[in-house]
């Protein structure tokens, strides 16, 4: 258990990079694109990823995850000024996020927390939030290779290069590791 912590923290650092990496290729203009008036932007999606973040972070072993503070609905509409002002919101969300977490221990893990009044523990709340930004942040990933198109920088394995990254892997003694100590 007390790896899960370790590991569940270089996770959401690994979620955290694929959006910055995104966010490098993409112009401003690009990240406040919005295909149609159903469809969010990047500037949206991450909004609503911070909103989250935010609320369900902020005072998480004390509070209820969805704050009253919250406007949930707000996330939803585009107000970022500049590409610095969407980073600099985007850093401060996360080191809630990395602050709630990192003092955690072993003993945390199955304590009850409550989001909308439901309980969950400690490693279910984690979780949940875990699939929430990597299931946006694909998202934010995916908006970014439609625009930039053959100009896309991969930020996975490149295509043709599976059997090179491969060889490299094997080459190596096997051994317990996580997969983004070699990102």
């Amino acid at each position: 258990m007390e790896y899960y912590l370790t590991s569940v923290l270089k996770q959401f650092e690994y979620y955290k990079n694929l959006g910055e990496k995104t966010f490098n290729q993409l112009t401003f203009e690009e990240l406040s694109l919005q295909h149609h008036s159903y469809s969010n932007s990047i500037t949206i999606i991450t909004k609503h990823i911070i909103g989250n973040m935010l609320s369900r972070w902020t005072n998480f072993l004390t509070e209820d995850g969805e704050k009253s503070w919250r406007e949930r609905d707000s996330e939803f509409t585009d107000t970022y000024t500049s590409k610095e002002e969407l980073i600099t919101s985007w850093n401060a969300a996360w080191n809630v996020l990395f602050t709630a977490i990192e003092p955690l221990e072993k003993t945390d893990l199955e304590r009850i927390i409550y989001i909308r009044n439901q309980g969950h523990t400690v490693i279910e709340a984690i979780n949940r939030q875990l699939a929430h930004y990597s299931y946006h942040i694909g998202q934010i990933v995916f908006i970014g290779t439609l625009l930039k198109k053959e100009d896309w920088k991969s930020l996975s394995i490149t295509k043709g290069e599976s059997l090179a990254y491969n060889a490299e892997k094997f080459n190596k003694e096997k051994g317990r590791r996580h997969f983004t100590d070699d990102l």
